[in-house]
């Protein structure tokens, strides 16, 4: 029973660090640099990110028990179309967040209190990275419905 348990969770807590991993390296990379601001703007934009993110979580872990239904009835057309549905909101949801972003980083930023200097440095960087949005969030898609029916 436990190597099962093990099975399904290691594969799990590998795939959930791919999107704060992403974060981790920034601030890795940005701490070495001259100016603490930097860092500050990773941490700052990190936030704002994390919290877009979890919005979209549905599609990682909504997705999970319809695949699984479909997996249980031995329908691999039904999890190809709830992938196929998955992947489209996810596209959709990652290219309304790039449309969107100038309106979604005046209100985050106006919700979060930074430094000029470290916001300054923290737009950019959100500016840069929301054009990661389409792949973040087909990956929750992906994990979401292909988790499973791999792992069984």
């Amino acid at each position: 029973m436990n190597r099962q348990i093990l099975r399904l969770a290691i594969p799990n807590v590998i795939s959930n660090l791919s999107v704060p991993l992403l974060g981790a390296v920034d601030a890795a990379l940005m701490g070495h640099l001259d100016d603490i601001h930097y860092l500050g703007a990773i941490a700052v934009a990190g936030i704002i990110f994390d919290f877009i993110y979890w919005g979209f979580g549905f599609l990682r872990m909504g997705t999970t028990g319809l695949t699984a239904q479909a997996f249980g009835k031995s329908d691999s057309r039904g999890i190809g179309l709830i992938l196929a549905r998955t992947l489209l909101i996810a596209l959709v949801g990652g290219i309304a967040l790039i449309v969107f972003q100038q309106l979604i980083a005046e209100i985050s930023f106006a919700l979060i209190d930074a430094t000029p200097e470290v916001e300054k440095y923290a737009r950019q960087y959100f500016h840069i990275r929301i054009y990661a949005a389409p792949a973040t969030l087909a990956l929750y898609a992906l994990h979401g419905c292909l988790l499973l029916p791999r792992l069984l």
